[in-house]
C-alpha cells in the first residue's frame, strides 16, 4: 500500500525517500484547465491532474487593483493586468501604501478552506505568494528607483524592507491559522545571468529578513525565484530554508550540479521547464520528465514540478499528460 499524498511531501521534506517523488505543483493559473478539471473549482484541480498538494484558496482583495489597473495598496502600478512600476520614493509614500497588518484577512477564505480539507485530508495543504521583502519592495519604489537606491539610500531600503517582512511574516501566520502545512516564499531574485544583486549585497539587505522569516514561521518554508539563483544558493542552506522551487533549467540552472551541492540541505522543487508544455510534442514532454526525475530522484530529496506554474497559454494536453507520466515513472 502506498503512501497517502501527504505523507509522501512530508517525507521529501525531511529528506527520506518516499514511495514515489511526490507531484507539487505550487501555482495553478491557467483557467481553461481549472474550467475542464476541476470543473471551475481550483483544489479540485490539483486532485484530478495527481498532484501530492493543494494550494489553500485565497483571492486578490476585492477592492485592490493589484492584477487590474491602477496603484495597488503597495504601491505597484498596474496595466491591463501587468506590473508597471512603483510609486514608493519617500517615507510618507510607505505610509501610504502600507496596508495594516489585518488586511491580510482579506486575501483568505477560511470556510472555504476548511470545506477543501474535509473533502481532501489526505493532501498536503500549502500556500504561496509573492510577498517576500525583497521582490515586494523593488515592485513597491520600481526597480529604476529601487537598486540604486541600495547605494544612494539604504536606510530607506532597509526600512521598506523591515516593513514588508512584517506583512510577509502576518500573512503566511494568517495562512497557517487557516490550514497550509507548507509555505512558499514567492521572492524572485535572479534572471538567466544570475542574481539581480551580488551575493554580498544579498547578505547585507535580504539575508537578515529571510532568516527572521524562517526563524518566525512555524511551518516549512519553500523559497521560490525565477532565473538563476545558484550563487545565493549558500544562503539559502544558512538561513534555513526548507527547499527551494523553480530551478529554472533555461536560466543555466543544473539539477544535477544543484543536487550535488545543495541536495544534503535543500529539498529541491522543480526544473521541468515551461516551453516544452507550450507545445504539442508529448514525447517531448515525457523525456523532461524523465530527465528531470533522472537527476532530482536519486535518495529522495526532491519533488517534482515546473519551473514556474501552469500558466495561461500552456497545452492542456501536454500538461495533463506530464502528470500522468511523472506518476507511472517516479517510484523508487
Amino acid at each position: 500500500m502506498g503512501m497517502k499524498p501527504r505523507e509522501r511531501v512530508m517525507a521529501a521534506l525531511e529528506h527520506r525517500q518516499p514511495d514515489r517523488v511526490p507531484l507539487f505543483e505550487v501555482w495553478i493559473d491557467n483557467k481553461e484547465l481549472v474550467a475542464q478539471m476541476g470543473g471551475g473549482d481550483p483544489q479540485r484541480t490539483y486532485v484530478e491532474l495527481g498532484l501530492d498538494c493543494i494550494e489553500i484558496p485565497n483571492q486578490i482583495p476585492p477592492g485592490s487593483n493589484a492584477w487590474r489597473d491602477g496603484v495597488d495598496e503597495w504601491g505597484r502600478v498596474w496595466q491591463g493586468g501587468w506590473y508597471a512600476g512603483g510609486v514608493v520614493e519617500t517615507e510618507e509614500d510607505l505610509k501610504r501604501y502600507s496596508p495594516p497588518l489585518d488586511y491580510v484577512d482579506q486575501h483568505f477564505a477560511p470556510e472555504r478552506t476548511a470545506e477543501v480539507m474535509k473533502l481532501y485530508p489526505d493532501h498536503c495543504f500549502i500556500y504561496g505568494s509573492h510577498v517576500a521583502p525583497f521582490t515586494a519592495s523593488y515592485l513597491a519604489m520600481g526597480m529604476e528607483r529601487f537598486f540604486p537606491a541600495l547605494h544612494r539610500r539604504p536606510d530607506f531600503v532597509l526600512k521598506l524592507l523591515e516593513n514588508r517582512t512584517e506583512y510577509c511574516l502576518a500573512m503566511f501566520r494568517k495562512a497557517i491559522s487557516v490550514g497550509a502545512e507548507v509555505i512558499i516564499l514567492g521572492e524572485d531574485a535572479a534572471h538567466s545571468g544570475g542574481p539581480m544583486i551580488s551575493p554580498e549585497m544579498w547578505r547585507e539587505f535580504v539575508l537578515p529578513f529571510h532568516k527572521r522569516i524562517v526563524e518566525e514561521i512555524e511551518a516549512p518554508v519553500l523559497w521560490h525565484s525565477d532565473g538563476d539563483i545558484t550563487r545565493l544558493l549558500p544562503m539559502a542552506v544558512e538561513v534555513g530554508f526548507a527547499g527551494v522551487h523553480s530551478l529554472e533549467p533555461d536560466s543555466g540552472v543544473d539539477l544535477r550540479q544543484v543536487k550535488r551541492d545543495f541536495g544534503q540541505d535543500l529539498v529541491l522543487v522543480g526544473n521541468v521547464e515551461a516551453y516544452v508544455l507550450c507545445q504539442d510534442d508529448l514525447e517531448a514532454v515525457r523525456a523532461e520528465v524523465r530527465r528531470c526525475l533522472r537527476e532530482g530522484a536519486p535518495g529522495g530529496g526532491y519533488m517534482f514540478s515546473t519551473c514556474s506554474s501552469i500558466f495561461e497559454g500552456m497545452n492542456l494536453e501536454a500538461v495533463v499528460e506530464m502528470y500522468r507520466y511523472a506518476s507511472e515513472c517516479s517510484a523508487y
